[in-house]
């Protein structure tokens, strides 16, 4: 609590600053998520809090961010989708996914899964980072061009056939689960689906049509239509934002220029009583909690969402530890990864129980607080404090800003969030795989797969087949590596120094083996040609696993069948350097001591010559 309260200045001034960065962010990426500008505002606010309050980095501002953000709008759309396109039925089945994210990472930060979160490959969070640029960049060109798909009558009316079906089959559905039998009584169906008006079909029909037109297809889909009906003043809009945003930029970094963009074109539409489309109202008063979580939770709803709020919370905690590390080369400190994780999942889970979108650590914002003389947790929380104020006393005000200046701070977001140095690299990577004539890098195959699919597919499988992808390859890879350095298919192998001097008499009856590198699944059927590469006059085999660190279940079994095939022909063996995972995986199935007795193992192989001579003299 002292350490708290240590530097009060430089952390208000960073806390501010970092807060007033964060403002026009947390409305856009509320937006930009379907839950409207609130949902963005009220997640800045309680994660930025607590997450700073129980999280392991001093100096982190968290909140919404690009790639949470996007993840969310996707599982916010499904989630809606199957809800009948109601956002008000939908939205607790949302929050408690978001809610159970949270969960999950502060279970990450328990377990001490945090500092495994580093072992991610590069080109999947290159793939995934780029991707989510192009997603953000592709979905905010109808918003700039003010096209919005349910108020186009002629492309909404287009859907109407199919939402009388859906309406219909909901009437089919209600009367089923009261136990109507519908062959045998079609004067109910016909009742109530003479209560159908046509605002009902109408309000189907562009649920349908917003959701024909979601996503980065849809986008590219009703593209012509939205290029026919550009409304000029939402385009000069969202133009002027994005040039204010990077010509700001150009004159001076002290004041954000996202803050700077927002309030001079927000200005102008307002002051100018310009005929723009305000983004969503944002409630006035203190934020409710949304007691319906709880309420009306019901597991049956929720387990198709496991695996994707699991993904949700791993991409946070992967945003957030590796603005931690930003932050750590940056004030000279080092963070507490899995205290990270649990305040991270604390913010989360209490903005979910609030109607706030999921977030993390955001690299700028916290890059804005350090460089502004923020130094401790009271920063992030001076920074949740002061967006609680604006909610208090700016909502009304905020609830003016036109959408597409926002759309205009999204497009730039989109631009700054792509893995350039990725990108960039592709030309140089070396190409270590080949089909046929054609080689390529693996690397590059690994982040376009995970590019393509995340934008034209589904983010949260795109990542789980690139960890797949890249897995499979390390696992060649080393395999590989293992293979060629293991020494397996030469017959005669170079004696080691300690072995110069071996009696010449006892070379044809004792054969000493080196295995050099792990023994696991990928490098298995090299080493079983051992037993095939032993003369059949060796009578005593000495394996050497100094080099040997590891063995996995597959290499376990694979030693365990050579041992058994060699003992029918009647061979001894003499281990020599056993390391102590291989001992003791050998000694989980009796490896040690049914193949092989305490007696027969030596530390090193002059105590192994000694045992040889003093067993083998008559033939020494």
């Amino acid at each position: 609590m002292k350490d708290l309260f240590s530097n009060i200045k430089g952390d208000a001034f960073g806390g501010i600053t970092a807060g007033i960065v964060a403002l026009p962010l947390a409305l856009a990426f509320g937006v930009s998520s379907g839950l409207g500008p609130s949902a963005g505002l009220y997640g800045a606010i309680f994660i930025s809090f607590f997450a700073a309050l129980f999280g392991g980095t001093n100096t982190q501002i968290s909140g919404p961010t690009a790639p949470m953000t996007a993840v969310s709008m996707v599982i916010i759309g499904s989630i809606i989708a199957a809800n009948d396109g109601d956002v008000n039925k939908a939205l607790p089945v949302i929050l408690t996914v978001f809610l159970l994210a949270g969960l999950m990472q502060i279970g990450l930060g328990i377990l001490g899964l945090g500092k495994y979160i580093r072992y991610i490959p590069y080109p999947v969070v290159s793939g995934f980072m780029t991707a989510i640029g192009v997603i953000i960049l592709i979905t905010q060109i109808l918003p700039s061009l003010g096209y919005y798909p349910k108020e186009d009558l002629d492309f909404v009316n287009q859907f109407k056939p199919q939402s009388e079906e859906i309406i219909l089959e909901n009437i089919l559905k209600e009367e089923a689960g009261e136990g109507i039998l519908v062959l045998e009584n079609f004067k109910e169906t016909i009742k109530r689906a003479e209560k159908i008006t046509e605002e009902d079909i109408l309000r189907e029909s562009k649920t349908l049509a917003v959701k024909e037109a979601s996503g980065v297809l849809g986008t590219i889909k009703v593209l012509p239509r939205a290029l026919l009906n550009i409304k000029w003043l939402e385009l000069a809009l969202a133009i002027g934002t994005i040039i204010i945003i990077y010509g700001f930029k150009r004159i001076t970094k002290v004041i954000p220029s996202t803050l700077v963009a927002l309030i001079v074109m927000s200005g102008i539409a307002i002051g100018f009583g310009l005929n723009y489309r305000p983004i969503e109202e944002i409630p006035s008063g203190l934020p409710i909690p949304n007691i319906e979580i709880f309420s009306q939770f019901k597991l049956s709803s929720l387990t198709p969402y496991i695996f994707t709020a699991l993904t949700l919370s791993l991409l946070g905690a992967i945003d957030s530890l590796l603005t931690s590390v930003v932050a750590d080369n940056m004030t000279k400190t080092k963070h507490k990864p899995n205290k990270e994780l649990v305040g991270q999942g604390i913010g989360n889970s209490i903005a979910a129980v609030f109607g706030g979108i999921p977030g993390a650590g955001a690299t700028i914002r916290t890059v804005v607080n350090i460089t502004s003389g923020g130094k401790t947790k009271l920063s992030g929380m001076i920074a949740g404090l002061l967006l609680f104020i604006i909610l208090l006393g700016l909502g009304p005000i905020a609830s003016k800003i036109p959408a597409a200046v926002l759309a205009g701070i999204l497009v730039t977001v989109g631009v700054g969030v792509m893995d350039y140095k990725g990108l960039k690299a592709i030309p140089n990577l070396p190409k270590d795989v080949s089909i046929g004539p054609i080689k390529f890098s693996m690397e590059v195959v690994i982040m376009l797969t995970v590019l393509v699919l995340s934008t034209f597919w589904n983010l949260v499988y795109a990542v789980g087949i690139g960890l797949v992808i890249a897995s499979l390859m390390f696992m060649k890879k080393i395999g590989d590596l293992t293979a060629e350095r293991s020494d397996v298919k030469p017959l005669k192998e170079e004696a080691w120094a300690d072995e110069v001097g071996f009696p010449e008499n006892l070379k044809e009856e004792v054969f000493i083996k080196h295995i050099k590198g792990p023994l696991f699944f990928g490098s298995t059927s090299e080493f079983q040609q051992l037993a095939a590469q032993i003369p059949n006059t060796a009578k005593t085999v000495v394996i050497r696993f100094d080099r040997m660190q590891y063995m996995d279940q597959s290499g376990l079994y694979t030693l365990e069948d050579i041992l058994l095939d060699l003992r029918k022909r009647g061979v001894d063996f003499l281990f020599v350097d056993l390391l102590p995972q291989p001992r003791y995986m050998m000694e989980r199935i009796d490896i040690i001591p049914d193949f092989v007795p305490e007696e027969h193992i030596f530390d090193t192989f002059n105590e192994c010559m000694k045992w040889i001579k003093e067993n083998i003299k008559d033939r020494y």
